[in-house]
Parts: structure tokens; C-alpha cells; sequence
């Protein structure tokens, strides 16, 4: 009894060390913390069953192939959700809750994609994603990646360079530094929650695009993106025009990268992440206001601002 209670423990210590690894995977893999979680859950229970008795000489590579793989067969529930879902679907923002200056703030997830990358990677096949994630972020090697999703070597490298050259397609080859970020962040809220049309016309980029994810209980301006430097203005100004009294702003962090908070009162009411350029103007905006996507928000007392 006492040596089953030792694998146990034993079992348990191995997977909590590899969790933040196999969270990191698994979430680039799907963009959402719900699925991300109940991935893990049957990581775990897949893991206790064989570690239980059992050597196993590698467990990292143990543990994140069945990750990927439990990933992989979730991605098509995912999917399905999908196809079903009110207006436009963003990944659910990875919030650090802590102010970004609070030097005591929970440490941010770094090992996730960009909120403007993860929209990007929606758009590769569920294996390309998979390469893509353990490729470009983890630094597995092409050997190693073949046999967590049971491919050939050279089948990987050629997943690995579609799906590579798919990404630097859309994105940018560089961008602004996040400091720059944070400032370009704070000029443009101030503009939109103002209803400066010259600061906003500034800030953006002429081919900006907003989208905006409600799930169909949240706010949601469109439920398609808006393009360009004057509709995207033109719709920050009619939500100054209806009223922002009672509104906060707190800043945050989303995968590292710098981010406002829309708070109603103590009710988070949107996350909104921008993507700089390199020439320090907006060329995205992403808004979630799912509520299903904020509940694990909460508005602290520094860096809130009023309306």
C-alpha cells in the first residue's frame, strides 16, 4: 500500500513540473483555456494509469504526446463549436489578472503566441498547428516532433515549412517593441474612449482591421471584421457618442504582450489587444467581449483608470 502511495505521489510530481509545458502546448494548439483544461485533465488520468508500476525513462516526451495528441482529437469538437458560434470567433485571451506594473504580478505565460498570431494559426490544418507549436515555440526538433504525431521525418519538415511560410505570409517581419506597445496602447484607448477622431486617425494604420468576438451575448460591433483606417475610427466614436460613464480601464498583459481592460463597474466588460507595426501604428484590433471568455477577470486598484 505504502509503495502505491509513493507512485502516486511520484506520478503526481512529475506531471504538476511538465503542467506549464503541456498548458502552453495544448492552448496554442486549440486558443482556449476550457479546452486547454480538460485536455490536461485526460493527460493526467492517461498518465497516472501508465506511470503507475511503470518506468518511464523520458516523461517529458511522454506527457506531451499524449498531449498533442489528445489536442488533436479535440480540435474537431472544437471546430464543430465553430461553425455554430455568433459573429467572429477570436482565441479567449490568456490575461495575466495583475496590473502590468505590479511588480508582485503572477508570471505571464511567455511560451504563447501573440493574440494576432494565434488568429493567424486558426487558419493551418490542426497537424501544420501542431508542428508549427512544438517547432517555432518549444525548439523540438523535426525527429522528435515526428514521433509525437506519428509521421515520418521528412513528412514534419514539410508540414514545418508549409506551415511556416503560411505564417510569414500574414505577419509582419517585425514588430513594435512592447514598450511601444504599451504607449501606442494607451494613445489609442484614450482616443477611442475620448471620441478623438484626429488621435485615432493618427494611431491607425490605414489597412487596420478590427474584429470583434461577442459569441452573441457580449457587445460586438460586427459580426464581421472591419476594415480600414476610417470605418474602424468611425465605430470607436459611436461607442463614445452612446455613453462610457461608469467604464474603467485596467492594463494587463495577453501572453506577454500589453492590453486594456474594459471594466462596467467590477464586471469586465471587454479585453481589447492591438497589433503595432513596426512604424508604431495599429493594424489590429482585437475586442473580446464574451463573457464566457472574461470571468477569471477582476478590476485591481492600480493602473485603473476612469472614464
Amino acid at each position: 500500500m505504502a509503495e502505491h502511495s509513493d507512485d502516486t505521489a511520484d506520478s503526481t510530481d512529475v506531471f504538476v513540473n511538465h503542467r506549464e509545458l503541456l498548458f502552453s502546448v495544448v492552448y496554442n494548439m486549440l486558443g482556449t483555456v476550457a479546452d486547454t483544461e480538460d485536455v490536461l485533465q485526460e493527460v493526467w488520468l492517461a498518465w497516472a494509469a501508465r506511470a503507475r508500476g511503470n518506468r518511464i525513462d523520458n516523461p517529458r516526451a511522454y506527457l506531451t504526446r499524449i498531449a498533442v495528441n489528445q489536442a488533436l482529437a479535440r480540435r474537431a469538437a472544437v471546430s464543430r463549436r465553430r461553425e455554430d458560434y455568433v459573429g467572429q470567433w477570436l482565441p479567449e485571451p490568456l490575461v495575466d489578472d495583475a496590473p502590468e506594473d505590479d511588480g508582485a504580478a503572477a508570471v505571464v505565460r511567455t511560451e504563447s503566441f501573440s493574440m494576432a498570431m494565434l488568429v493567424v494559426l486558426e487558419s493551418l490544418t490542426p497537424l501544420e498547428r501542431a508542428v508549427f507549436v512544438l517547432n517555432e515555440v518549444f525548439a523540438y526538433p523535426h525527429t522528435e516532433i515526428a514521433a509525437i504525431v506519428d509521421r515520418s521525418p521528412a513528412a514534419v519538415r514539410q508540414l514545418a515549412h508549409r506551415a511556416r511560410a503560411h505564417v510569414q505570409a500574414r505577419r509582419p517581419r517585425t514588430q513594435a517593441d512592447p514598450r511601444v506597445c504599451r504607449a501606442v496602447t494607451e494613445r489609442f484607448v484614450a482616443a477611442a474612449m475620448g471620441g478623438d477622431l484626429e488621435e485615432l486617425l493618427a494611431v491607425l494604420s490605414p489597412d487596420v482591421t478590427l474584429w470583434t468576438d461577442g459569441g452573441g451575448t457580449g457587445p460586438a460591433t460586427s459580426l464581421r471584421p472591419v476594415h480600414g483606417r476610417m470605418p474602424v475610427a468611425q465605430v470607436f466614436l459611436a461607442v463614445a457618442a452612446g455613453g462610457l460613464d461608469g467604464y474603467r480601464v485596467g492594463w494587463r498583459t495577453v501572453s506577454g504582450d500589453p492590453c486594456a481592460v474594459v471594466f462596467d463597474g467590477d464586471a469586465p466588460l471587454a479585453v481589447v489587444v492591438l497589433d503595432v507595426a513596426a512604424d508604431d501604428t495599429v493594424v489590429g484590433v482585437y475586442s473580446v467581449t464574451n463573457p464566457a471568455k472574461l470571468t477569471h477577470l477582476t478590476p485591481a486598484g492600480p493602473g485603473m483608470l476612469g472614464s
